[in-house]
């Protein structure tokens, strides 16, 4: 398949604008590593929530919700949508206590929390573990999408295609600096939000679907429908609602969906004006990631269901795509087969927009660890600030490098967020409790992590084909959890001063967390009602759709009115 001429220009001019600002504001970037990595603390909260929802609207996003739907159902999506609960938490219980902190990166949260030269090395092995190995991963998982699509698309060869890509945003990372990367995800969230529609549109009015009556009513679509999976199979209800509503969500680290908040969201809430402002842009992502965007892709992967019912379908659909790479994901790429010209280059457009903004805001996180907790605090703390910036900017290769390697070697975008959530299980219930339990030390989290990465891949790669994917998350989540809580109970705890210093820093007043933890419960029962209510609506489910709708709206209402402090209203 080939683009058209209009469908280049838009793709061309997507690209354009988006290295015409990193160089429009590579100067002012470039002052000091604060403006590098934090756009000098002065963002309003609707600019850093657009590009908190920019930055998870990733080219592997809709090809990992159209493996879900496609082998789960839409009942399937609760492995990510019961992470909504760590997000509102995150929202209104954590949001303001990172802004008090006024660190430069998250990680250096453990050298005012904990005391000593375990604190130190903890700050620097966490940099090393998720600055580059976890970034790596996130990156290479969206790389393969990439990968994916230009086979799909353009019979492009997957080598030359990470390379156009990975030479285009590292340029335009390596220069326009985290101011950079969050006025250009806006732009790039509308033109993502527009394709995913577009795509939409044209896969469910594509001839062999009949329109969205006919897709709901077909008979490969209607055992798919459900919100929520098939009680009588445990083997369905247990790891696609069980294990991610009551266990996943506040038990495994995953990038933006943190227990507690980090990563590049918690870099996002460090620059913002205020606390408030950190509030608001928490609250506008956590709205638009779970019930704004899902939709137009969960029909897509509907309606590839009756285009293309198995992966036999795909391959003979798709004869010069590589063998290993035909996985149910792939077919989201393949809908985009069908569009026109024009609304092809659109579209993308909108993928180009996607990774793009995930893979910079990756790098320029990424970069920050390196520099700020690796280099300025271990290697040469007397750096200037010039030349933080330079290594910050050779971090950002060298990071983009390893990613495209490895994304070569992965099959799967379900197969990346499998492995991730695996590595990471065991590790949320710590991040959640260190700011309350001052018993957590720093040889708490050195244990929590080192287990975490060493069950998961004893579990994942050992002997153990019997046990179920479910069953191995759930093993590596309780041997972890108790590995680092017998640590916390056997070892010393940290010095009186050093806790009474932290808690003067965070400022908890009386009921602060009391109310927040209640403005978190009803603002994800109204995330969920919008979610659904909007569903229902699409599946021709009327009195459900205006039910949940009434719901969401009472919920609201008791967040705003009651939950609420009257600051957070304010954000």
């Amino acid at each position: 398949m080939h683009l058209s001429m209009l469908d280049w220009s838009i793709v061309i001019a997507v690209l354009g604008t988006t290295l015409f600002i990193g160089l429009w504001v590579s100067k002012r970037s470039s002052a000091d590593s604060n403006s590098f990595f934090l756009a000098s603390r002065n963002m309003p909260w609707w600019l850093l929530g657009g590009s908190m929802v920019a930055t998870t609207f990733a080219t592997d996003t809709p090809n990992l919700v159209t493996n879900i739907v496609r082998s789960n159902g839409v009942g399937g999506n609760w492995i990510w949508w019961s992470m909504l609960i760590t997000g509102m938490l995150t929202t209104f219980v954590y949001a303001r206590l990172w802004r008090r902190l006024g660190v430069a990166t998250d990680l250096e949260f453990y050298e005012f929390r904990y005391s000593g030269k375990m604190a130190g090395f903890l700050r620097g092995f966490r940099a090393i573990y998720l600055g580059v190995f976890f970034n790596i991963m996130i990156m290479a998982g969206v790389t393969l999408a990439a990968v994916k699509i230009g086979a799909v698309l353009f019979g492009s060869e997957p080598k030359q295609l990470v390379l156009i890509a990975g030479i285009i945003t590292v340029i335009f990372s390596a220069v326009g600096g985290f101011l950079g990367v969050i006025l250009t995800d806006i732009i790039l969230f509308v033109i993502a939000m527009v394709g995913s529609v577009a795509v939409a549109y044209y896969s469910v009015n594509h001839p062999e679907v009949g329109g969205l009556s006919a897709l709901i009513e077909h008979d490969n679509v209607k055992d798919k429908l459900s919100f929520l999976p098939s009680f009588d199979d445990p083997q369905q209800f247990i790891p696609l609602l069980i294990i991610p509503l009551f266990v996943q969500w506040w038990s495994v680290w995953y990038p933006g969906s943190e227990p507690g908040g980090g990563g590049y969201v918690a870099q996002r809430m460090l620059a913002a004006k205020n606390e408030k402002h950190a509030i608001g842009a928490s609250a506008f992502f956590n709205f638009c990631h779970y019930a704004l965007r899902p939709w137009p892709w969960i029909l897509v992967a509907l309606a590839s269901l009756v285009v293309f019912p198995d992966l036999s379908s795909l391959e003979k659909a798709l004869p010069n795509v590589p063998k290993h790479l035909i996985q149910d994901d792939l077919a989201y790429s393949a809908m985009l087969t069908f569009l026109p010209a024009g609304v092809l280059g659109i579209v993308v457009a909108s993928l180009v927009s996607a990774y793009v903004s995930t893979i910079s805001t990756s790098l320029n996180w990424g970069a920050s660890y390196i520099v700020n907790d690796v280099y300025a605090r271990f290697v040469h703390p007397e750096a200037s600030e010039k030349k933080k910036v330079l290594v910050g900017r050779l971090s950002t290769v060298l990071l983009m490098l390893v990613a495209c390697s490895i994304a070569l070697l992965l099959e799967s975008a379900l197969q990346a967020f499998r492995l991730l959530l695996t590595i990471g299980a065991g590790t949320g219930l710590l991040f959640l409790l260190r700011w309350f339990w001052m018993r957590i030390n720093a040889w708490s989290e050195i244990t929590a992590m080192v287990a975490s990465f060493v069950i998961s891949l004893a579990i994942e790669f050992g002997p153990f084909d019997h046990i179920v994917e479910w069953q191995k998350l759930v093993y590596s989540i309780a041997l972890t959890t108790a590995c680092w809580i017998a640590v916390t109970l056997l070892s010393k705890g940290e010095k009186s001063e050093k806790i009474n210093e932290f808690k003067q820093t965070v400022d908890l007043k009386d009921g602060e967390i009391r109310k927040g933890m209640w403005a978190a419960l009803f603002g994800t029962v109204f995330v969920y009602s919008a979610l659904f209510s909007t569903g229902a609506w699409l599946f021709d489910r009327e009195w459900l759709a205006l039910s949940l709708a009434v719901l969401g709206l009472l919920t609201l209402t008791l967040a705003y009115k009651k939950a609420l402090p009257k600051e957070y209203s304010a954000a």
